[in-house]
Parts: C-alpha cells; structure tokens; sequence
C-alpha cells in the first residue's frame, strides 16, 4: 500500500486528446520554421530544400510510430527515462537511464533555447535598433517570465496552452495565405545548376545537413510521452496525439516552405544583413500585405515562441522528476511543489539551462547550437529507442500495447538509418566545432558520474541489478480511467500518476 499511497500524491490524468495534440503542436511549430527556411536554403543551395522538410517528415513518422508504442505501454512521467529504464534494466542496470537524464538536461534545454533566439530573431524587425546587449537582455526576460507562467497546476497550463495553440496556427496560417496570394511559381523553383546530382558528395552532405535542420522542425511530437503520468487513456491518446501531430504540421511545413519561397528569392536569403535571412517571415508579409500586417503577424510570431518554449519546458521538466523517484537522480528533482504538483527543482534548471544556451546561440550561430543539440540526443536517446522497442517485445511479452507499431519493424529501420546519416555527418556540418566529439566527452562524463553514483548507492555494477516490472505488473491507466468514468472511485481521485 505505501507504493500506491505514493503513486496517488503524485501527478493526476488530466489532458485529454484535443490538449496533448496542442501541447505537442505548439512545440513542433513555434519559432522552428520561421527562422530556418533560410538555414534550410542554406543547406542546399537553393529551392530544393523543400527536400529537406520532406525527409524530416519521414524521419519523424518513423521514429514517431516508435514513440506511440512505448508511450502508449509505458505512460509514466518523464518519456524516454522511462523507455530505457523497463528495456536496459536486464543488462546494465540502471546506466542507460541515467544517461539519458544526464543529456536530456542539456539537450531539452538547449531546443528551448533556440526558440528564444528565434524571439529575438524576429523582435529585432519589430525594433531594428536593438543592440546586442538589449536583444540578450529581452531573451533573459522572456525566458524568465516563461518560468513565472509556468508555476502553477497543469490543467490551467493545458488551458493557456490551446490558447497558444490558436495565436500559433492563426500566425501560420496567415503567413501561408499571404505567401500564395503573391505566388510566383517561377521562383519557387528556380533550381540552381546541379541541384539534383545525387553522385556528388556536395549534395549529400547538404542532405545531411537539411535532415538534421528538419527533423529539428519536427521535435516536439514526443512532448505528450514526457508527460505520460497526466495523460488521461493514454494508451489510446499518446499515439493519437504523436500521429496526428507530425501528419498536421508536416502539410503545414510544405506549404509555408513553398509559399515562402514563392514570394522570396532564395538568394536574399544567404544573406545575412536580409530581413530574409533572420526575419524571412516577417519579409513575406510585408512584401504581399504591406507593413502594417507585417508588424501585426511578427506580434504573433513573437506569441508562437514563446508557446513553443512554454510547452518544451513543460514537458522537459518532467524527465528528471521520475528517475530521482527512482532513485538514479538527485533526490531534490523527485519533489513536486506543495500545493501546484509541478517539479519545481526540474523546471528551475532547465529554465536556467535554457537562459545559458540562449546566450551562447547569440554569442555563435543557430545552426551550430541545432547540430550540437541534435547530437547529443541522438547518441542515447534516438538510437537507444529504437532498440528498446524490440528490446520490449522480447522481454517483456506480456506488456500491455494498446497501440503497436505499424509495419513492424521497417519503421525502427529507417528510424535507424536517418539518426545514423545525422550524427554520421555532423562533424562534415559543423567544421571547426566538433558535435561528435564534444558528445561523446559529454556521454563519457556521465557514465564516470555513474559509475561514482552507483558505487555510492550500491547499484549495479557495484550491486545487485533492481528489476522493475510495474508496467508489466501493474494497473492498466486506460481501464482505471474507464472506471472513473463510469462512477467509481478513480473518477473522484483521477488516475495514478504512474500505473503502480
């Protein structure tokens, strides 16, 4: 009982399918798009970028159809913690957890990050005599009052979220249509020479850099499986949300992309002192509607970033909070606040995090703080996934999948393939910075900070191997939620915060 007790004190199932499709929304679009159409065009050289969204879209459907059948079996806080924790326990205890807590502390944050370098991006249209110092100093403030919005009980955070979510699709939506009322086909694909010579490595290595841009315009369709404990039947809405938030933005993308690049000449956007290379959105407003509707959709876009934020926040504060419960954290991060049952030390860091890595994206470039964020996940948590799945469907036969993958397993394979072309490249995108290096010295210092945590706390290696099978085990989330429904006692409590 004192385990159950626990449980109960801890999160509540509260967001419905309409709230986690625009928490996950809302992080997917944001600022992402808006600031790297020209980072994208940059990458090829020109309008066939378009290839770029097209292969982050079908990395992302693949590794989401990944994500829908851990997070519908395994709905606890903290997402991939979790994935990693129930498929490695077997072989190396608890090392592959907590290595991937120990990047996504970096990693979550640093995304975060170039949402608020975005803000600044597209403040400076709206103030172009800003300076360096007055841009860094508005970031700091955003940031902060992001974490201000923040303090406060979930269900009145997925409220301001659809919120959000409305201001983020009207400043889509808007740039779309303006775009395609002024559409000139001839310059959407005015192809440089050479475009499409797939036997040069030119262009490979410009795939690679496109996909990594993509896939980083996509991330966000995972933010709901961080929050698995406040998901209600999540064993059905996980995956819906995860699908049909990648199909939704996906068709999105396209048409701002091609609308973008139907009203701006591409080559105005390989230059850095063009309002369309740091504001190209801005630029396609005011070109087709005038000035006035450029300011006011800048004001939304301005608005869309900070949701993007918001959500990545949201969610990404919850990854530290599930593995100090248990116990392969620091034990401050398993605290909710009092009254508001929020992760306060999570949320604190991560906004600290956030703050640091958007004064460094200011001080360097967006494009390099993007590759070294992006390799940093992909060494633990993009490619430790895809094995987990089978990893899961080989331990645990049992488990409870209320959704299983399609097409098993051709999704884990081009999920696989597309992670490998990223990291493989990355170096080859980033000359002179060294994202492969540098993550690889960041996951050696965490399996050293392992190996110290698990001598002190008697793990394995240094003990015996602790097997948790509760989702195996326990109460299945989705027939408890029924339950409540229906009058019963889970209804007056909500669900668990994790089955137990």
């Amino acid at each position: 009982m004192p385990e159950l007790l626990d449980e109960r004190v801890g999160f509540v199932r509260r967001i419905g399918l309409f709230q986690a499709t625009a928490l996950n929304m809302s992080q997917m679009c944001g600022i992402g798009p808006f600031v790297t159409i020209p980072l994208m065009v940059a990458a090829f050289g020109g309008p066939q970028a378009v290839i770029g969204f097209l292969a982050g879209a079908v990395l992302a459907l693949a590794d989401g159809l990944i994500w829908a059948e851990l997070g519908a079996s395994l709905p606890g806080a903290g997402g991939s913690y979790v994935y990693l924790r129930q498929a490695f326990q077997y072989r190396t205890g608890k090392l592959m957890p907590f290595l991937f807590v120990w990047t996504a502390m970096l990693f979550i944050p640093l995304g975060m990050s170039t949402g608020v370098i975005g803000f600044v991006q597209y403040l400076g249209y709206l103030w172009p005599d800003m300076s360096q110092g007055q841009g860094d100093l508005a970031g700091i403030v955003v940031t902060v009052g992001i974490v201000v919005l923040l303090w406060r009980r979930v269900e009145n955070i997925a409220r301001l979220t659809v919120v959000l979510w409305t201001v983020m699709i009207a400043s889509v939506a808007l740039v779309i249509v303006a775009a395609f009322t002024h559409f000139s086909p001839e310059r959407a694909v005015s192809y440089p020479a050479h475009a499409f010579e797939l036997t040069t490595s030119h262009f490979w290595i410009g795939f690679a850099a496109g996909l990594t841009i993509g896939i980083y315009d996509y991330l966000g369709y995972n933010t709901v499986a961080y929050m698995g404990a406040e998901i209600r039947r999540p064993g059905r809405t996980i995956p819906r949300a995860v699908l049909s938030s990648i199909l939704g933005i996906m068709a999105i993308y396209l048409l701002l992309q091609i609308g973008t690049l139907g009203v701006v000449r591409w080559q105005e956007m390989l230059d850095p002192h063009s309002t369309a290379s740091t504001s190209v959105a801005s630029a396609v407003l005011e070109r087709t509607w005038g000035r006035a509707a450029a300011d006011t959709v800048t004001v939304l876009i301005l608005i869309t970033a900070v949701a993007s934020v918001f959500t990545g926040l949201l969610g990404g504060s919850r990854v530290p909070y599930d593995a100090a419960r248990d116990r392969v954290f620091f034990h401050p991060y398993g605290k909710l606040h009092p009254r508001h049952r929020f992760p306060v030390l999570g949320l604190l860091t991560m906004g600290a995090v956030t703050a640091t890595g958007f004064l460094l994206g200011r001080h360097t470039d967006l494009a390099t703080i993007i590759q070294l964020l992006t390799t940093v996940m992909v060494i633990v948590q993009a490619l430790a996934q895809v094995a987990a799945v089978t990893v899961l469907r080989r331990r645990q036969p049992g488990l409870r999948r209320p959704y299983r993958m399609w097409l098993y397993p051709l999704p884990s394979v081009v999920a696989l393939a597309g992670w490998l072309v990223i990291y493989g490249y990355a170096d080859a995108n980033s000359p002179g910075r060294h994202p492969i290096e540098w993550s690889l010295a960041w996951v050696a210092a965490g399996v050293v900070a392992f190996l110290l945590w698990a001598r002190h706390e008697k793990e394995w290696p240094f003990g015996p191997k602790r097997i948790d099978e509760r989702y195996l085990h326990g109460a299945d989330p989705d027939a408890e939620r029924l339950a409540g429904e229906e009058g019963g006692p889970a209804g007056a409590e909500g669900a668990v915060g994790a089955p137990g």
